[in-house]
């Protein structure tokens, strides 16, 4: 019998995607923190984007590689701002909110239409709520769905940033099913990636697993090996409440 759902963050829950807009918003804003961090990086706009974008896809490779989620701390230190060898002990306290500013910034971000009215609906049938997120850093996840007003839907929030564990890894979707007391068969997964989301839970056990397509989909899942399918296809996140609903009406 389904008891819960739990939810991919963004892509899935949220619009994302990324434009040369917002990578330049997110080198200038990066830029001005660090300077009030007393940490100069003595470069031009062009030569700190290349540098960190460069810093990223080491970070990057590493991660896909072993499906570790390392804390702001050694991203940023060890992989994104390491070419330009500043101090520890200035850079560490800054770690976090330049995470937490380049998930809001780096990325256009917006709630999807009907979230909330579908989220209701989801928790009136009695069903517990989560979110599984991949994230690089701490309580930006958090803060966002305090923004979107549907933070208090959610009996469970775990992220790959508190956890050091990666979707596809199994391991954190049994995470958050131990956090919400409920057995991962019992459970519905929605993401909008086969590699990340659909094989995740499956390799879990979860009951069913819905994707909905976003911008990330075709990037995060060019050349992935198929192991598993959803369950349903879907483009409009509010069909996740007939869906779950049917499946409880079969029982």
């Amino acid at each position: 019998m389904i008891s819960a759902v739990m939810f991919d963050m963004g892509g899935t829950l949220e619009d994302v995607y990324v434009d040369a807009e917002s990578e330049w918003a997110a080198i200038d804003k990066l830029n001005e923190m660090l300077k009030d961090a007393g940490l100069d990086p003595g470069v031009d706009r062009k030569e700190l984007k290349c540098r960190v974008d460069a810093g990223w896809k080491e970070y990057s490779a590493f991660r896909d590689a072993s499906d570790v989620e390392l804390k702001p701390v050694p991203i940023w230190r060890d992989y994104a701002l390491k070419s330009f060898g500043f101090p520890e002990e200035k850079l560490e306290p800054v770690c976090e909110p330049i995470a937490h500013m380049w998930e809001i910034t780096h990325y256009h971000r917006a709630l999807r239409p009907r979230v909330a009215e579908m989220l209701q609906g989801l928790e009136d049938l009695g069903l517990k709520l989560g979110i599984i997120s991949n994230t690089a850093a701490m309580y930006q996840v958090f803060d966002s769905l305090d923004e979107y007003g549907i933070r208090d839907f959610f009996s469970d929030v775990t992220l790959s940033s508190v956890t050091g564990l990666r979707k596809p890894l199994p391991d954190i979707f049994y995470v958050s099913a131990r956090q919400l007391r409920v057995d991962p068969r019992d459970c519905v997964y929605v993401g909008d990636t086969v590699s990340r989301d659909i094989i995740g839970s499956k390799r879990a056990g979860f009951a069913c697993a819905i994707q909905i397509g976003s911008k990330l989909t075709c990037e995060k899942d060019c050349g992935v090996v198929r192991e598993f399918e959803p369950d349903h296809l879907i483009s409009d996140i509010y069909d996740v409440y007939p869906i779950v609903k049917g499946m409880l009406d079969k029982r």
